[in-house]
């Protein structure tokens, strides 16, 4: 019994002097960069600006890790990958993370050897359709014509939703968003799927009249959309989830990226120890201590990032609805950061 105690003391002592860095962050520290993987142009998600430079909510989540990691936000390669390379890029070690509104699943989790670093959006699919063809209903598809990605749980999803209601359609697959989007316009399918948020983003910024498309009031689907990263490297997970987990607690406790260097001097225990003044925990990630403060300077909280490209902010204009905090409602709840 001795001999175990002792273990479990050497263990805990361990842990205490910082955890040992994985093969991720090895090689994320050797490279100098992070290699982020993330959709090739949805907007308020990841889009290139008029410079090139992708932005979004996803890209606010790259941009967050790097700076926790490395101290830099800029530190991050961006990979546009496209729903049928999306996975293998992760699974090959070409990018370090995929933070690309991919909904998870279980055989993602399991199958593909993906883990789960928690959730950044929840959505649902939908249908977008042109207002003139007085559609008030998915249910009012039978015999359409409907646009859908390839490789996707929105073409799963597409099949099950037609034939549960008996339902006829026709699947027109297309890869590419521009190419998805200008196979709408241009009247090859009579409907579109995809998940609502993004349907939102297409009408917005992708079509030429918004308002002469809507987006049906059904949803078919759960997804909830996430960042992945492979299995293996429990350190690398960790250092993710708790990134994301950290820019939600951040909002709740009114951590901005205006007010976060005043707020290192907040007297509040939970405060100081998310900004790193009590230490602990960026070394029990193997990460510098002001990683969490670093990551909400480079993109502000979770509220703010959403906000500025998809909520108020933005051309989008989407209610925070079920992504806003659990107090006000939704579903944001971060793990407790302590």
């Amino acid at each position: 019994m001795r001999g175990w105690m002792l273990a479990g003391l050497g263990l805990a002592l361990g842990w205490a002097t910082g955890a040992l860095a994985g093969p991720t962050l090895d090689a994320v520290r050797a490279r100098g960069g992070v290699a982020c993987g993330v959709n090739q142009g949805v907007a308020g998600f990841s889009a290139p600006d008029s410079r090139g430079e992708f932005r979004g909510l996803d890209a606010d989540l790259c941009r967050a890790i790097a700076a926790a990691v490395l101290g830099d936000p800029g530190k991050v390669r961006f990979v546009a990958t496209s729903s049928q390379n999306r996975f293998t890029l992760l699974q090959s070690g070409e990018i370090d993370v995929l933070a690309r509104n991919a909904t998870q699943t279980l055989t993602r989790d399991t199958a593909l050897g993906l883990n789960m670093a928690g959730v950044n959006f929840y959505d649902g699919q939908g249908f977008m359709v042109r207002k003139a063809a007085n559609i008030a209903s998915a249910k009012g598809l039978d015999g359409a014509t409907v646009c859908a990605q390839p490789g996707t749980t929105s073409e799963l999803n597409l099949a099950d939703y037609f034939r549960s209601n008996n339902l006829r359609m026709t699947p027109v697959l297309i890869e590419r968003p521009d190419e998805f989007v200008a196979a709408y316009s241009a009247g090859r399918c009579d409907a579109m799927t995809q998940d609502a948020s993004q349907l939102a983003s297409y009408r917005a910024t992708a079509l030429a009249n918004p308002d002469d498309h809507v987006v049906l009031p059904e949803r078919i689907s759960k997804e909830p959309l996430g960042p992945m990263v492979r299995h293996g490297d429990d350190q690398w997970l960790d250092i993710v989830k708790w990134v994301l987990a950290g820019l939600v607690e951040a909002e709740e406790q009114g951590i901005t990226q205006a007010n976060v260097e005043e707020r290192l001097r907040d007297p509040n225990p939970a405060v100081q120890r998310m900004l790193g003044v009590t230490p602990g925990f960026g070394r029990a990630l193997g990460l510098d201590e002001r990683w969490l403060f670093n990551a909400v300077r480079a993109v502000g909280n979770y509220g703010e990032s959403f906000e500025r490209h998809l909520g108020r902010g933005s051309a989008i204009g989407l209610p925070r609805g079920m992504n806003d905090l659990w107090t006000r409602g939704g579903l944001m709840y971060a793990l407790p950061l302590r």
